[in-house]
């Protein structure tokens, strides 16, 4: 809910001074830091005026305070209420691409993907993805290190375990983990409408399969929901797979780099390795996959204020979880990993209604991950220095482009 003194204080209706907007991406001078230039932005105030990497203005929000209201601002949506005048961002294209008819009804979409995260479902999936993590790390322990551990386990743990989950055969998932990669391609316009549309096509054979042959699986219980047509099962598959495989590579690398830069960090979870579920929320926290540091891209549905700051309808507003979550105001010393940090106020899975529903498979998969490496390669680090890993500029999501480690 909101909070009455926000709204209670006279309101002063000002747009910044500023004459030039902030060109975005804003330069990222460490992959494992804030941008210097969005923490300066943060330091002057909770909204700024930017132009996107497209040439579209905007308006980005810092604070941690404003970020977590705006997530679950009915005030605030995901399309422009005029779609001709919408500002050109990939990552709104993109998503609208993958929601299709959802992004106008994310009360039915959450509904209908919930029972598949349950607890009970997560549990279940466990073991597979220890064994999966547990035999990975085998093929790792062959090789003469330095390894790129982004090649070795990251690319390949999160489409297997989306394809068990899922009920995708085995077989296909180098086919559409290159379309979900294509599909991301935030470079390449042409390329991501191929990529999303292999991903669609493929996902159509799929889920006509499963009509004919269901098994114990998402996408066969997805189809077995009643007044669900296939449209719906195809967005819904698409989305799952998009959304649980590029994220979660991306978060693996970046969670692991910033506790092998960070060793008493990693010293702390080889003294008592029950701090691994806390290390997951810390690095993700902090971590930074994203190169193109805009937001979430929202689209004002009526004029209102953020901190005193007008905003007309169908202006973009750029939601910045990353900003919010180092925000020194809801987390002291916000730029240091710290394992034991009280991280309730973390917005990385957002908040709300538009809390992230696969939070919970992404959170298991990094608790096994990283409880894996701590117990079977204490002496793990990194192999070059920070300053030599890079991100990656070209994909929507980001990460990092290797994650070379010795032990």
């Amino acid at each position: 809910g909101r909070s009455s003194t926000w709204w209670s204080e006279p309101r002063f209706r000002r747009r910044p001074s500023v004459s030039t907007p902030a060109q975005l991406p804003l330069e990222q001078t460490n992959v494992l830091h804030l941008a210097p230039g969005l923490r300066t932005l943060q330091s002057q105030g909770a909204v700024h005026r930017v132009r996107t990497a497209e040439g579209e203005e905007a308006w980005l929000v810092t604070a941690h305070a404003w970020v977590r209201q705006l997530l679950d601002d009915d005030r605030l949506g995901r399309s422009n209420p005029d779609p001709q005048a919408a500002a050109k961002d990939s990552g709104s294209a993109l998503l609208s691409g993958l929601l299709g008819d959802f992004a106008t009804d994310h009360a039915r979409l959450r509904a209908l993907l919930e029972p598949h995260f349950a607890p009970e479902r997560m549990r279940a999936l466990r073991p597979y993805v220890e064994k999966l993590t547990g035999q990975l790390l085998d093929g790792l322990a062959g090789q003469e290190p330095p390894v790129d551990l982004r090649q070795a386990l990251a690319l390949s743990l999160p489409i297997q375990v989306m394809c068990e989950w899922l009920g995708v055969p085995q077989e296909d998932k180098d086919k559409f983990g290159g379309w979900t990669q294509d599909a991301a391609n935030v470079g390449d316009p042409a390329r991501s409408e191929q990529g999303l549309g292999e991903l669609f096509g493929y996902c159509r054979r799929l889920v006509a399969d499963k009509r004919r042959n269901p098994g114990d699986d998402v996408i066969s219980r997805i189809c077995a929901t009643e007044g669900i047509d296939d449209n719906e099962v195809l967005g819904l598959t698409a989305l799952l797979l998009f959304g649980g495989y590029e994220t979660t590579v991306a978060r693996l690398g970046t969670c692991v780099s910033l506790l092998l830069a960070n060793p008493d960090q990693w010293q702390a979870l080889l003294d008592d390795p029950s701090l691994v579920p806390g290390a997951v929320e810390e690095t993700l926290r902090m971590s930074m996959p994203n190169p193109h540091n805009g937001g979430i891209p929202r689209y004002a549905l009526t004029d209102f204020e953020i901190d005193g700051v007008l905003v007309r309808t169908g202006e973009l507003v750029l939601l910045n979880i990353i900003a919010a979550n180092h925000d020194e105001t809801a987390f002291t010393d916000a730029d240091r990993v710290d394992v034991t940090r009280d991280t309730t106020d973390s917005l990385v899975f957002g908040h709300g209604a538009y809390h992230c529903v696969g939070a919970t498979l992404a959170r298991m998969q990094l608790q096994v991950v990283i409880g894996q490496l701590v117990a079977r390669f204490p002496a793990l680090r990194l192999a070059v220095g920070v300053e030599e890993l890079s991100l990656r500029h070209n994909t929507l999501i980001g990460g990092l482009v290797h994650l070379p480690v010795t032990w």
